[in-house]
């Protein structure tokens, strides 16, 4: 299997950044502008948390709480589990899966961020080198035409 590296280098670097002095309604509105699900809360160029659909379901919609009178800070997910971009694909799968999460922030020994994966980033490359794979074993199988 490959490398995180392999998927950011295909769909590139860019991570949507807020930071932590936002409001929900700041942080929802620009996730829905730039039609993602998750934006990493940064801090001098440092991860201090990542805010997503699921804390805004669980800990504003939930509670009755209102967007604009909430601070992103009071509500993002502040254990956030990143992963280098020499970890095998398959392993940042299994940390998704295993802790029930959809974004992977990738950085480096430092702590800066690199880049972002989602669960759909990985799918995505499953998806191609099966697809890879069976183009392959068909062309060995029955020939070129």
């Amino acid at each position: 299997m490959g490398a995180i590296r392999e998927i950011l280098r295909r769909k590139g670097s860019v991570v949507h950044t807020v930071p932590p002095t936002s409001t929900v309604l700041e942080a929802v509105q620009y996730m829905n502008q730039h039609r993602i699900g998750a934006v990493i809360i940064a801090e001098d160029s440092r991860i201090v948390g990542i805010f997503t659909e699921r804390d805004v379901l669980q800990h504003v919609i939930e509670e009755e709480r209102r967007p604009a009178e909430i601070g992103v800070a009071e509500v993002m997910t502040r254990e956030v589990v990143c992963c280098t971009p020499d970890t095998p694909i398959d392993e940042a799968s299994r940390i998704l899966r295993d802790r029930r999460i959809r974004h992977l922030p990738v950085c480096d020994p430092h702590g800066h961020l690199l880049g972002l994966v989602s669960i759909g980033d990985i799918n995505a490359h499953h998806a191609s080198d099966q697809a890879t794979t069976i183009h392959y074993l068909h062309e060995y199988l029955y020939g070129s035409a």
